[in-house]
C-alpha cells in the first residue's frame, strides 16, 4: 500500500539553530506498523504542494519499490528550511533536497548525501536575480540601490543564501539597507510577483524560470535576468543517518540506474537522472553557510 500525505499537525523545533526561520512540521507519525514504511519528503519545487507531490511521487514509489517497503509516505513542505528541519528531527529516511536546506540538515543530524540531481543532463544549476524588463540597470547592484528586493526563504539556496553570501562578501552590501528589502517567498512567487509588477528585483534560479516559462506561467519577456552565479551543485539526494547501509547502497543503485529513458516515467520534466554525490559534493554551500554566519566554522 502506498500512502502519500501532505497535511500538517504540528510544530516541531524552532529554526534557529538551523536556518533562523520559524519550523515547518509534518504529521505526526502513527504508532509502529507491522509492516515496514519508509518517509520521504520533497520541498516546494513547483507553484504548490499538490504539484510537487504529483511531479515527484513516482520517484519515491519506485525507491519504496526498491527496498522492499510495504507502504510508505511522501511529505511536501512548503518551504525549504521545513525540509531541513524534518530531516533534522527524525521524520524523514529520505529526502530530495536544495543543497543549502541538506547541509543544514547535515549539521544538524548528520544527514549524508548520496546523489545529485541532473537537470538537462548537467548536475550544477546557477542562482539569478531578476528584474522588471523596463528598469535600467546596466550595473548590477550599483543600479538597483533603493528598488524593491524579494528574496525568498532562508532555508533557499538560490533564493537566500547564495545572494546574501554575494552580497555581503563580494558587493559589500547590507542587502537589507541596499534595496527595499523582503524575504520568505516562494521562487513561483517571486517570479510572478516581478511579473505582475509588484516587485522590482527578486531572487530564484534558472531552472525555475524556465520551467515556468515552459509551462506558460510567465513569459520570458516579463522577468529579465540582471545576475546569474557560478554553477551550483544541484539538489542533493539525503538520507537520514539512521538508514541501514544496506538500504542506502539500495536506493543508491537504483538512483545510479535511472538514465534520462527512466527518467521519462519517474521524474518530472527536463530531469535526467543522477549523479554519485557525497558531502563533499556541497562544500561551496558549507562555505557560504559559514561566511554568512549561519554555520559554524568546524573546529580545526
Amino acid at each position: 500500500m502506498i500512502v502519500i500525505r501532505g497535511s500538517r499537525r504540528r510544530f516541531l523545533h524552532t529554526l534557529a539553530a538551523l536556518a533562523g526561520v520559524p519550523a515547518v512540521a509534518l504529521p505526526e507519525r502513527a504508532s509502529a506498523q507491522p509492516r515496514r514504511r519508509l518517509r520521504f519528503g520533497v520541498g516546494p519545487f513547483l507553484p504548490t504542494p499538490d504539484d510537487s507531490r504529483r511531479a515527484f511521487a513516482p520517484l519515491f514509489a519506485h525507491l519504496a519499490k526498491q527496498l522492499g517497503a510495504a507502504e510508505h509516505t511522501l511529505d511536501v513542505t512548503t518551504d525549504w528550511a521545513g525540509l531541513a528541519v524534518a530531516m533534522a528531527t527524525g521524520n524523514l529516511d529520505a529526502a530530495w533536497m536544495g543543497p543549502w536546506g541538506y547541509v543544514l540538515a547535515h549539521h544538524a543530524s548528520g544527514c549524508q548525501a548520496i546523489a545529485t540531481v541532473r537537470y538537462d543532463d548537467r548536475p550544477v544549476y546557477n542562482a539569478i536575480i531578476v528584474a522588471r524588463p523596463g528598469l535600467p540597470v546596466a550595473k548590477f547592484p550599483d543600479d538597483t540601490r533603493g528598488l524593491s528586493m524579494s528574496f525568498a526563504d532562508s532555508g533557499s539556496t538560490s533564493g537566500w543564501l547564495v545572494p546574501t553570501y554575494f552580497a555581503r562578501e563580494v558587493w559589500k552590501i547590507d542587502p537589507k539597507a541596499f534595496w527595499k528589502y523582503n524575504e520568505g517567498a516562494s521562487h513561483p512567487g517571486n517570479q510572478m510577483a516581478v511579473a505582475s509588477g509588484q516587485v522590482d528585483l527578486a531572487t530564484d534560479f534558472d531552472r525555475n524560470r524556465n520551467a515556468m516559462i515552459a509551462a506558460g506561467r510567465i513569459r520570458a519577456d516579463q522577468t529579465r535576468i540582471v545576475w546569474s552565479s557560478p554553477d551550483l551543485p544541484n539538489d542533493a539526494i539525503a538520507v537520514s543517518k539512521a538508514m541501514a547501509p544496506a538500504d542506502v547502497e539500495r536506493i543508491r543503485s537504483a538512483l545510479a540506474a535511472i538514465g534520462p529513458a527512466e527518467a521519462k516515467a519517474l521524474l518530472p520534466a527536463r530531469y535526467t537522472g543522477f549523479s554519485p554525490a557525497t558531502h563533499a559534493s556541497y562544500a561551496t554551500i558549507e562555505r557560504a553557510g559559514i561566511a554568512v554566519g549561519r554555520l559554524k566554522k568546524p573546529a580545526g
